[in-house]
This record gives structure tokens, sequence and C-alpha cells, in this order.
């Protein structure tokens, strides 16, 4: 297990500098599959929410799709560095949407007031203490509201793992020159991923915090994966 110390200093050492490409790295990188999976998160929204917490938005992405497919919905965004805040909020002025509140802090401090519905993130599981969040959320959440996490994964087929490793190195080869911001993660987040064991703690810390309903669903040939966890209506033992 990485120590969540160590968690918080390499999301501050990949991310320091690349706000300003990341909507496009993020797109080009995963070969379009992101927008893929931010469709499977938002369907995995209770359609009747009116509150919905989006934890780690960063450059606002998911945040923004959210609002769009639930205009009359109230959501808030948290995200822990003010560069991808910062192109959050302007994205929802250039979008005219009025009913996003954007905070900054880390996603396992910040404890907005008031219930949430459904509270989603996407990358964010992988860096997080999942105890902590998992704990946070329980208490956000209202009775029978959903919690949404979506991270990458490493494939489990050899076959396409080998095609995995492929693409790294021609991101560390041609990516890094063509955006030299992204140098340490296109180096570091493949052996990241494999010291990672997100899902297995995500699944504890639900199971810990009594959350039921708790579904796994690997997504592409298991790049990614989401994980789904209801709040129940008693109370925590």
């Amino acid at each position: 297990m990485i120590p969540n110390r160590s968690k918080l200093d390499i999301v501050h050492r990949f991310f320091s500098g690349t706000g300003f490409t990341y909507d496009r790295v993020v797109v080009i990188c995963t070969c379009g599959l992101d927008t893929y999976w931010k469709k499977k998160i938002i369907e995995k929204i209770p359609c009747n929410s009116s509150r919905i917490l989006d934890q780690g938005c960063g450059t606002g992405i998911l945040t923004m799709d959210i609002a769009r497919q639930f205009p009359g919905c109230e959501i808030v965004g948290v995200e822990l560095r003010d560069e991808y805040l910062s192109l959050a909020r302007q994205k929802e002025v250039s979008a005219g949407l009025k009913k996003i509140q954007f905070l900054l802090g880390r996603a396992e401090d910040v404890i907005p007031e008031g219930g949430f519905d459904c509270i989603t993130s996407s990358y964010l599981a992988k860096y997080a203490d999942l105890l902590a969040l998992t704990a946070n959320a329980r208490k956000m959440l209202r009775p029978g509201g959903i919690m949404i996490m979506h991270d990458f994964t490493l494939p489990s087929n050899p076959v396409f793992l080998s095609l995995w490793n492929a693409y790294f190195v021609l991101l560390r080869t041609f990516g890094g020159r063509i955006w030299p911001e992204w140098r340490t993660v296109f180096h570091e987040l493949p052996e990241f991923l494999r010291q990672s064991t997100w899902t297995s703690e995500a699944i504890a810390a639900l199971e810990k915090n009594e959350f039921c309903d708790i579904s796994i669903k690997p997504l592409t040939l298991g790049l990614s994966t989401i994980i789904t966890a209801k709040r129940p209506d008693h109370q925590l033992h």
C-alpha cells in the first residue's frame, strides 16, 4: 500500500503545471475512452438527484457533463489544485451554468453543508485516503444515496497488458516531447498503477462504513473500473 502522504505528494508532482493541457491530453492519451467512461459514470447517477458532489473534479470535465445532464440539479465540485479549479470556473462561466459551486480543497477534507443524492469521482480513488473518503461520503449522502468511484486499473489479460505497457513506452518517447509538462506522469504512472490496490481498498472501506449494494464493473478490457455503492437508511453502528 502506498502511504497517503506519499499519494498526496505524487499528485502535486504529477500535475503541477499541467492544467492548461489537461483536457486535450486526457482525451488523446485515452484514445477518446475518457468521454465514454464519463458517460458510464453519468448513467449510474440516480435520475431523481437534486444535489450531486463531484470530488477531485479537476478542470470540471465530468462536472460540466453532469450539469448538462441534470440541468435542475445543484452541483458541488471539489478540487485540490487551484490551477485546475480556475479552469473549471472559467468553463462554468463560458457555458452559462449557474448551479455549480466549486470548492478548493482535498476531497477527503471538504464536507459541504447539506445532503447529497450522489457523490462521483473520476481518477481520484488511486490517490485518495479511501477510508476517510468513504467515511465522509456516508455522512454527506442522504439515505439511499449513491457513491460512484471511477479510476484506471491494470488490465488482467496478459496480451492486453503487453499492449498497455507498449503504449506507455510510446507516451514516454513521443508524448513527453509534445507535452513536456506531462513527462513525469508518462514515466511514473504505470508503476504507480501496478502498485495501486485502490479497488480492494475501496471495497473494504465501503464495507467498513456499512455501504450496501456494492458493485464493481471493469470497463474497456480492464483499463478502468467503476465501483458503486449505496448508503443504507440505518445509522452506522
